[in-house]
C-alpha cells in the first residue's frame, strides 16, 4: 500500500488529493514541524536523506520530490486519467506546468517568506534588526513582488484558455500548480480568475476528502 509521509501545511497535501481523485488506496504517516523553526523532524530523514516532505513509499520503493511523486501515481495508478493523451497540445502544456510550478514559481514565493520571517527571528541583535528589514523590504519590493505580479499575470492569461492549466478538465498540472496559487493567495491578492480558479479546486469532492484525510491545511506565513 502506498503510504504518504504527510508533514502538515506542505506540499504534501498535493499528494493525498491526487490519491483521492485516483481513488488509490493509501495510509498517512503523519510529522509534526519544530514549532520553533517550522521545518521538518529529523524522522523523515529516515525516510529519505533529504528529511522532506512530500515523500512516498510503495511497496520496495521510495519517490520523493513532489513532481516526481505526481508523475509516479498517474501512471501507475491513473489509468489514463489525469493526463492529456500523448502528442496533443494538451499534453505539451500540461509538461510545462507541471515542471514550471516549483522549476520556477515556487522561488520568489519562497523568497518572499523567507524575507518576511528573517527580521522578526528572535536571535537576531535588536540593533541589526532595523536594517534587516530596510534590506530586505527594499529587495522585496524591487525584485520579489515584481516577479510575483508577473507570474500572476502568466496564471491568468493561461486560465483565460480553458478552465484548468492544460486544457477543459482536470489534470496532474493543476494538482502541481495548486501550491503556488495557494502560497501567492496567502501573500498577497489575485485576480479574480485565479480565486475563482481555487474556488473550482477548493470545491473538488476529492479535495474536500483530501482536507479531511490530511488535516487543517494553512500555508505557512
Amino acid at each position: 500500500m502506498i503510504t504518504v509521509h504527510h508533514l502538515a501545511a506542505s506540499r504534501s497535501q498535493r499528494i493525498i488529493w491526487l490519491l483521492e481523485e485516483l481513488g488509490a488506496l493509501y495510509q498517512i504517516k503523519r510529522y509534526e514541524r519544530d514549532p520553533k523553526t517550522m521545518l521538518a523532524p529529523p524522522e523523515l530523514k529516515a525516510i529519505h536523506p533529504l528529511g522532506k516532505s512530500p515523500v512516498i513509499t510503495d511497496g520496495d520503493k521510495t519517490i520523493a520530490e513532489t513532481g516526481a511523486i505526481v508523475d509516479y501515481l498517474i501512471e501507475t495508478y491513473g489509468h489514463g486519467r489525469l493526463i492529456p493523451a500523448p502528442g496533443t497540445p494538451e499534453k505539451l502544456r500540461y509538461t510545462y506546468w507541471m515542471h514550471y510550478a516549483e522549476g520556477s514559481a515556487m522561488p520568489p514565493l519562497v523568497m518572499k517568506l523567507i524575507f518576511g520571517r528573517i527580521p522578526r527571528a528572535p536571535d537576531i541583535p535588536f540593533f541589526i534588526k532595523p536594517i534587516a528589514r530596510k534590506l530586505f523590504a527594499g529587495v522585496t519590493e524591487s525584485f520579489v513582488d515584481p516577479n510575483i505580479k508577473n507570474h500572476i499575470a502568466l496564471w491568468d492569461a493561461e486560465l483565460a484558455k480553458s478552465t484548468y492549466f492544460a486544457g477543459p478538465e482536470l489534470t496532474g498540472a493543476d494538482i502541481m500548480m495548486s501550491f503556488p496559487i495557494e502560497a501567492a493567495s496567502s501573500r498577497g491578492t489575485l485576480t479574480p480568475r485565479l480565486t475563482d480558479y481555487l474556488a473550482t479546486i477548493h470545491a473538488r469532492p476529492a479535495y474536500q476528502a483530501a482536507l479531511k484525510t490530511g488535516g487543517p491545511y494553512e500555508l505557512l506565513k
